[in-house]
């Protein structure tokens, strides 16, 4: 892999907090892969697997059975950074979350591919967000 600094983050909050979100939706956790990577590394990876020539914050593979989520997901650590300052509050631990969690519900089985998708899964990330403290 290449070269990058793993994010602090806590990850008995993590587990919690994504099992607390995976039971409202009625699916339980099974094996979650987070793989922290640069834009070049998530840009071939967005090119080899899935045919889009772009960088992207996320990109999630989903090996759920029935009701059980797994997966591996791959999230850029230099995009997340962008976004923070971009389009958050500058604050990359509530983008990485925030990333963190959109790939958790692609797992349950949102979407983001139109504007409607995009809405809701923008509503479905700020309400995840908006539980966060419960697990701290």
């Amino acid at each position: 892999m290449d070269d990058v600094t793993i994010p602090d983050f806590n990850p008995e909050f993590l587990r919690l907090w994504i099992q607390h979100i995976a039971e409202n939706n009625h699916k339980t956790v099974g094996e979650l892969s987070y793989i922290f990577c640069s834009d070049e590394y998530i840009l071939n990876i967005n090119k080899e697997h899935l045919n889009h020539d772009y960088y992207t914050d996320i990109i999630t593979f989903n090996y759920n059975e029935e009701e059980v989520l797994s997966g591996d997901i791959f999230i850029s650590v230099d995009t997340v950074a962008t976004n923070a300052e971009e389009y958050g509050n500058g604050v990359f631990k509530d983008e990485l979350e925030r990333v963190i969690i959109h790939g958790v519900l692609h797992l349950i089985g949102f979407n983001d591919k139109t504007d409607e998708d995009q809405k809701e899964m923008t509503l479905k990330e700020d309400e995840a967000l908006e539980l966060r403290e419960r697990f701290t």
